[in-house]
């Protein structure tokens, strides 16, 4: 009665991204992507570092597969770095960065890791963003290209795919807000990014599978949960906008659904055409985003929290504000609010029934490093996955088919905007020597991994919230 008993084919595992941890941002003929040139810009991260070499893993992954085997890692999701593969985006490949994962690959199938590739984690070759990046309409057909290299390179070892990770960090980070390369600020932009975003998923899908025989693919959304913080129409309403331009924006032109109205309409008074008015939606367009996909992958952090008058009002414009007085946050300053995870669940499957789902990134930022005897007593990140899995855990008994767990992340790394000032990792990682450390939430999970039992958080009624917070329904 005390512990929380998963399926026993239930997938848990590990996740990273390239950029984040290979570092070598010039080996082997390796192109420029648009994070390196974001890092050399004087405002792109916040602590003037770069990925340029984030934990040196392009060198160090043979360690890095003993350490994942003798935590019992058993999947692990990583990211194939375009410009290492396709150093210009299109057109000649470059065999030695296509040989790294293909032995990547193969290593982590000797060690007994299935591999679940991501194919673009926002590090898009350089030569391509002069041409116009992705509001250019072009850069769909160089994705696909892309993707038929990879998987007809790995698809015969390779059995899980997903597309993108996070269009709506790729689109409005990146385009309408400046906060991630390549660093614009216009909506327009932003706009079209995200349409041909979905779209180059829509018309990879049919490519990965015919060179993957028997594999399931899928894209990855982050998603983040509205809550109105009273009843009052104005918060309700602003909890609406927030949930269509943040969640359904994406979701339900996967679903078929094409982009919500209300969306749409909140854009028309911000002086922001349509999509069609745009030219940016071609006739087939909307069909081929909705190509029927296995799986969604849901990255969930924290929820969002909508008042009325609280700055700032602009669609798209959010920032996880910690709004309830008595939370408990991380080091990012992200509420930790795990019944939130179960709600996303309930109404993803309520309102998008997508065949099954992957909790593809969850996990927390703290700073612990090694104390006495170099041991990370990191307590928090232990509650917060063992809280979250409870959550997850909820769902699935209430119908949700989630199928896995991939906890962000498994090593300190190079984490975007923030550079090296935040720890997601369960490794701790010196960014001097690259010494690993398994933190002793490394050592905890290994054990859910290995018996699937997770020791029961406290219960909780996610339909009545305790700080008065209204779920968006």
């Amino acid at each position: 009665m005390n512990d929380l008993l998963f399926p026993q084919n239930f997938v848990w595992g590990v996740a990273t991204s390239a950029y984040q941890i290979e570092g070598a941002w010039k080996a082997d003929g390796k192109g420029e992507s648009i994070w390196d040139r974001f890092c050399q810009m004087s405002t792109g991260v916040g602590d003037v570092t770069s990925g340029s070499a984030p934990g040196d893993h392009y060198y160090r992954w043979r360690d890095d597969l003993d350490l994942m085997q003798s935590l019992g890692v058993r999947s692990y999701r990583f990211s194939i770095a375009w410009p290492r593969v396709v150093p210009r985006g299109r057109g000649k490949v470059e065999q030695r960065g296509l040989d790294f994962y293909r032995r990547l690959v193969d290593g982590l199938l000797e060690r007994g890791i299935t591999p679940y590739a991501t194919l673009y984690h926002w590090d898009l070759p350089q030569v391509l963003q002069e041409q116009g990046g992705w509001p250019h309409r072009a850069t769909v057909d160089a994705f696909v290209e892309y993707a038929d290299v990879v998987t007809s390179a790995l698809g015969d070892r390779v059995k899980h795919w997903f597309t993108h990770n996070e269009p709506w960090c790729i689109s409005i980070l990146g385009h309408g807000r400046g906060e991630h390369a390549p660093g614009l600020r216009n909506d327009l932009l932003a706009l079209a990014a995200a349409h041909h975003l979905l779209l180059s998923h829509g018309r990879a899908v049919p490519v990965i599978r015919r060179n993957s025989p028997g594999c399931e693919v899928g894209i990855v959304l982050n998603l983040t949960p509205a809550y109105a913080a009273t009843d009052n129409a104005l918060d309700t309403d602003k909890a609406r906008a927030f949930d269509g331009s943040f969640n359904r924006w994406f979701l339900d032109p996967l679903a078929g659904r094409g982009y919500p109205s209300d969306v749409v309409e909140d854009y028309r008074r911000q002086g922001v055409p349509e999509p069609e008015a745009l030219g940016l939606v071609h006739a087939g367009d909307l069909t081929e985003i909705a190509v029927p996909c296995d799986f969604l992958g849901v990255n969930y952090y924290s929820r969002e929290v909508s008042r009325a008058g609280v700055v700032p009002e602009k669609l798209n414009q959010h920032s996880l504000e910690p709004l309830i007085r008595d939370g408990r946050y991380t080091e990012m300053g992200w509420e930790v609010y795990p019944d939130g995870l179960h709600d996303l669940l309930v109404r993803l499957h309520r309102d998008y029934a997508f065949p099954k789902y992957y909790i593809t990134e969850n996990g927390c930022s703290f700073g612990d490093g090694p104390g006495t005897h170099g041991i990370v007593h990191d307590t928090r990140r232990i509650a917060y996955l063992r809280e979250h899995f409870a959550a997850a855990h909820r769902a699935m008994a209430s119908g949700v088919p989630l199928a896995g767990y991939f906890v962000w992340s498994w090593m300190d790394n190079f984490e975007w905007g923030h550079g090296y000032r935040q720890r997601f990792g369960l490794v701790w990682v010196d960014f001097e020597t690259w010494r690993r450390v398994p933190k002793e939430s490394a050592r905890w999970y290994r054990e859910v991994m290995r018996t699937g039992m997770v020791a029961r958080a406290g219960e909780g009624d996610s339909s009545v919230k305790k700080d008065g917070i209204m779920a968006l329904q």
